[in-house]
């Protein structure tokens, strides 16, 4: 009996709907709680080409809901475990493990090679690249975040509106799963949420999940869910670039002071008040911090008297 025949025996998929999920490309950005139920249920679903990419490495502090994860890993390369453990559920796939960082220097390209982008990243910087690339080329993206007891998923682009569309100003708290917990079943319902909405997407099922958003108050077990088929993309954005990109025209703001940061971001930046750029002469501003927080804050302030164009340096993104 064929692997997926508990699946193929669904009208919904169909011997069709598997060759469909035999020829697609996802690209993974994240292997953290996100991820470790996404990636096994893809796998075991027959998702032809998985390119993973994160990199980081497996720490014990993580492994409540690490869950592709042991132990015994602890130490070595996020990507390379699960992409292993992977290709030990179904060998009839291909997983590929970037064990570098996502930025936006090297984004562009893989998200070109996927059909359909899953953002499992623990950075809203992040987020906000994938769904800009893929506005503009045209790629679905499931993005999803996490934290305490809740947590959203929702389907982007790729004919829906865009990230920004739904959250255009700058997060209210830049705090993240490392600085405020989460629990692990928190991430593993959103996780297979994420799972299923790709799923659907590649099938072609409908209503399409793009467009579509779902909240989980794991507190109260509720969720709650609406659509946005109709947000407006807002009218302009502060799009993230990496360090690489920046060049001698711009004018380079660190946001860090010298005790968290005694290199700055790039040679030419300056560590100055954002109230005196407005009387200086550049093309673009580009203001850097850690997340990109701060600098996004900043550009909002900015935006008000700087004609110019102003783009944001996350350095844990660079």
């Amino acid at each position: 009996m064929s692997r997926y025949a508990r699946q193929i025996i669904l009208p919904e998929m169909g011997e069709a709907g598997q060759r469909r999920l035999g020829k697609a490309r996802i690209l993974v950005v994240g292997a953290g709680g996100l991820a470790a139920p996404a990636l096994p249920l893809l796998a075991g679903a027959g998702v032809g080409h998985i390119t993973l990419i994160d990199g980081d490495t497996v720490a014990l502090s993580n492994l409540h809901r690490q869950t592709l994860f042991t132990e015994a890993d602890c130490g070595q390369d996020k990507a390379k475990i699960a992409a292993t453990r992977c290709r030990d559920i179904n060998t009839e796939i291909v997983v590929d493990a970037l064990t570098h960082t996502l930025t936006p220097a090297n984004a562009a390209l893989l998200v070109a090679q996927a059909d359909l982008v899953l953002d499992c990243a623990d950075s809203y910087a992040v987020s906000y690249l994938l769904s800009d690339l893929c506005l503009a080329q045209g790629k679905p993206l499931i993005s999803a975040s996490v934290l305490g007891f809740g947590g959203y998923v929702g389907g982007f682009c790729g004919g829906a509106p865009s990230l920004r569309a739904v959250f255009p100003d700058a997060p209210e708290s830049g705090a993240s799963c490392a600085t405020a917990g989460v629990l692990g079943p928190v991430a593993g319902i959103i996780g297979a949420m994420q799972a299923q909405m790709a799923l659907n997407v590649l099938l072609g099922q409908g209503p399409s999940p793009l467009g579509q958003m779902v909240r989980l108050n794991a507190r109260t077990l509720t969720t709650s869910g609406f659509r946005f088929d109709t947000a407006a993309e807002p009218a302009s954005c502060f799009p993230f670039v990496a360090a690489s990109q920046l060049n001698a025209d711009d004018l380079i703001i660190e946001l860090r002071g010298r005790d968290e940061a005694p290199k700055p971001i790039h040679h030419a930046a300056q560590r100055i008040s954002i109230s005196e750029i407005p009387g200086m002469q550049a093309p673009r501003v580009a203001l850097c911090c850690a997340t990109g927080l701060r600098a996004w804050r900043a550009a909002e302030a900015l935006h008000q008297n700087w004609p110019g164009e102003i783009v944001l340096v996350a350095a844990s993104a660079s």
